[in-house]
């Protein structure tokens, strides 16, 4: 199960929030001009642009599993369970940027130290850690421990820059994911050209992934399968604003020996919402085999489709989301590469899944709290049906294994949240966060019965 930063910071009511403009949103068309200026004509020089800083960040989490769900761990050689599970860890980052060079081609370096401090050390409350607490092979928890999070150095022409190292990035396929005390990155290289107005480039090829509870790199695999892995990801995409009022993206992947997959987005705004604003929000994947079809035989189709009314200080926002495939919409472990509207605490992507979502936000600026936000949602899944999957190509064991007793599940999520940031003062941009989030499944759904209260504060800071 993924525990997605849509959902427990319930911020994501959809990939698509209604927000609050002063003015209707514009319907014009945009033409696709030369960008007016060049990013690198204004560079101010390799020390010059010099800035050292970051952010530190409080994050706890506490879990409870019910209808005869069990955390396990190892103590004195015996596998012992309980319902309950607990992580509290600091996590900082401090961020050294030098600025571009000048010049026809600017060259810059990024280096980033990620810092972990275990604050809730038992082995009984961490349960070995999952991707939340760094523990050793015996269960143990890492008191405290360090890596380079980034190390990178970038080349840029006009608006073209090219990042060689490890990395953030983020599309709608691979994007960094950064729901824990620290977040992932990744080893490889990769562009973004932004020559256009309103057309911009992106691609990259990387090998491994900085997860986001470990110290050393990986290779890459998928959330859901079997544990196999490939050292290779391949991924190209552009974004389009072809309206003042819509934004598109498109993007494919290649997982070497995966899966090839294509994604596009579409966002569109219409109204005042000061008055009444909409905002759609439309998402779909493609997935098929590719290679040495490591994950099986796949075939899949996933979409979501989002509507946002918002009035003033108020969203309302209904969601629906279909899975076409015998198996899970599956993505890489480590990325926040979904983007569909009913990705929470669970992803609601079971083989055939249909999920509705509504939601509803409220935002205390409009009555005179400015950083003061609200939200709820309720989500369902119905008709769960992995009973035709086959897709296991000659292999002992099925990529997606147990998928099979799959056969008319459902589920639901429920939770609120509350968040603020801080509008002034030596702490401005401080946010803390709370949500409480409960997941209910039938039988056999993937994700069972599970709660969580989550309490996360982060702080940015600036050295230079």
């Amino acid at each position: 199960m993924k525990l997605s930063s849509k959902a427990l910071l319930a911020l994501a009511i959809s990939s698509i929030t209604a927000t609050a403009y002063a003015e209707p949103a514009s319907q014009d068309f945009v033409p696709t001009t030369l960008a007016g200026t060049s990013a690198q004509s204004e560079a101010k020089g390799f020390i010059e642009d010099f800035t050292l800083g970051g952010t530190t960040r409080n994050w706890y989490s506490h879990e409870s599993k019910y209808r005869g769900g069990t955390f396990s761990y190892q103590k004195h050689g015996e596998t012992r369970t309980d319902r309950n599970r607990t992580n509290w860890v600091q996590g900082t980052i401090l961020n050294a940027s030098s600025g571009f060079t000048q010049g026809t081609v600017g060259v810059k370096t990024e280096v980033a130290v990620y810092n972990a401090l275990v604050l809730d050390r038992s082995k009984r409350d961490i349960k070995g850690g999952s991707n939340r607490t760094l523990a050793d092979s015996n269960g143990d928890a890492v008191d405290q421990w360090s890596k380079l999070g980034l190390a990178n150095v970038q080349f840029r022409v006009s608006n073209t820059t090219l990042t060689a190292g490890r990395q953030n990035f983020s599309s709608g396929i691979v994007d960094t994911i950064g729901n824990r005390a620290l977040p992932s990155s990744f080893e490889g290289v990769s562009f973004n050209s932004e020559e256009f107005s309103n057309l911009s480039f992106q691609g990259g090829v990387f090998d491994r992934v900085s997860p986001r509870t470990e110290q050393s790199l990986s290779k890459f695999r998928s959330e859901y399968g079997n544990g196999v892995e490939t050292d290779k990801v391949s991924t190209l995409g552009v974004n389009y604003q072809p309206l003042k009022s819509l934004k598109t993206s498109f993007f494919a992947a290649n997982v070497k020996d995966f899966w090839n997959q294509y994604y596009f987005g579409a966002t569109h705004e219409l109204g005042d919402a000061q008055q009444l604003g909409l905002t759609t929000g439309f998402n779909y994947y493609k997935t098929v085999d590719e290679g040495k079809k490591e994950m099986g035989e796949i075939d899949n189709d996933t979409f979501s489709l989002s509507l946002g009314l918002t009035h003033q200080a108020h969203s309302l926002t209904f969601a629906y989301q279909q899975v076409n495939g015998n198996e899970y919409f599956d993505y890489l472990h480590e990325t926040n590469g979904i983007y569909l509207a009913n990705s929470l605490t669970s992803d609601f992507n079971g083989p055939n899944e249909k999920s509705f979502q509504i939601a509803y936000a409220i935002n205390m600026a409009e009555y005179g709290v400015p950083g003061l936000k609200f939200n709820a949602y309720s989500a369902r899944g119905w008709d769960i049906d992995g009973t035709h999957y086959t897709g296991n190509n000659g292999r002992a064991k099925f990529a997606y294994d147990g998928i099979q007793s799959q056969d008319g599940e459902k589920h639901q999520e429920y939770g609120v949240g509350a968040s603020y940031a801080l509008q002034s003062g030596p702490l401005k941009a401080t946010t803390v966060r709370a949500t409480y989030v409960e997941h209910r499944g039938s039988e056999f759904q993937s994700d069972g019965s599970i709660k969580e209260f989550r309490l996360v504060t982060t702080i940015p800071f600036n050295i230079l």
